[in-house]
């Protein structure tokens, strides 16, 4: 009889998600997982992504990365679109480069709406041509005429959303455009499918007091690093359009070199939209996923380890 053959046997990476408030600790947690359960992390944060804006992001150094091999970060110019199908690109880069490498997968961020878009999926959307992009494009230059384009063509979709965000009215609109469907219509044809099943999810919580006190401790250190430096060459180079540019941390010190804000005033700016940050984020990740542990640095440590090992 001939032998029988090998089945290659493909690594399947163990993954966790560590999530919580900004200045919650979850990057040197993270950091700290990886070493000891021979891991990648993927960052799910929205200004880590983008290359040049390390400060205003606290994006974690190369020293505090500790050679762990961090993805989703600096994978953008300032620039660049970015949305929730890009963050699915890019998840699925940094799953296989963990199991090309035969490593578990730590997927960590403050940013949880694009965690939450991982675990129920996305819609496949269609090539847009250079003219549906082009015409969307001329609509959006008028924003309220462009929802109320949406809302002709699609009430239902256009109801789910704010007025103005242009985000969401510029990707149902290259829907309509594109395939002369209303969206509603399109993703009831096109379902989503998730990327991630069976993910354990871990928050860290800390008391109201204790973060606030975090969050104005980063605020001072990130002005003392650079901040608005690191501001004003980002203006220069990429102007203020770009979406990243209206982001906590950056749109206060824009105002400080425009002369509206001193520095004790931009660092009180910076803080308190942090902190009303810091709750959206606490409340979006106690009402948006199933089960969850919230618990503090050691508790959520001592969760997630044995589900690496």
């Amino acid at each position: 009889m001939p032998p029988k053959k090998r089945v290659a046997t493909v690594y399947a990476p163990k993954q966790v998600a560590l999530i919580g408030p900004t200045a919650s600790g979850k990057s040197a947690l993270a950091v700290e997982l990886a070493l000891a359960h021979n891991a990648h992390i993927f960052s799910i944060d929205s200004l880590s992504v983008y290359r040049s804006i390390d400060i205003a992001s606290a994006k974690p150094t190369q020293e505090e990365r500790q050679g762990v091999v961090h993805h989703g970060i600096d994978a953008l110019d300032v620039g660049d679109y970015f949305s929730a199908y890009v963050v699915a690109q890019l998840y699925g880069e940094a799953y296989r480069a963990a199991q090309n490498e035969s490593k578990n997968l730590i997927i960590v961020g403050g940013s949880s709406f694009y965690l939450k878009a991982l675990l129920e999926g996305l819609s496949p959307l269609p090539a847009f041509t250079l003219a549906t992009q082009e015409r969307v494009a001329q609509s959006l230059l008028d924003l309220p005429s462009a929802y109320a384009t949406l809302s002709q063509l699609d009430p239902k979709s256009a109801s789910a959303i704010d007025p103005n965000d242009r985000y969401r009215i510029e990707k149902l609109l290259l829907i309509a455009f594109e395939t002369g469907m209303a969206p509603s219509d399109y993703f009831a044809l096109y379902p989503p499918k998730p990327l991630i099943e069976h993910l354990p999810i871990a928050a860290l919580e800390w008391s109201r007091e204790s973060l606030r006190e975090r969050i104005r401790v980063r605020t001072h250190a990130m002005i003392a690093q650079g901040l608005i430096d690191e501001v004003a060459q980002l203006e220069y180079r990429y102007g203020r359009a770009p979406i990243a540019m209206h982001a906590i941390g950056i749109i206060e010190t824009l105002e400080y070199l425009d002369g509206k804000l001193d520095k004790a005033a931009l660092h009180e700016a910076i803080f308190t939209h942090t902190a009303q940050l810091a709750k959206r984020q606490s409340t979006f990740n106690r009402t948006q996923f199933g089960q969850i542990l919230h618990a503090s640095i050691d508790d959520v440590f001592a969760y997630i380890s044995p589900l690496l090992m």
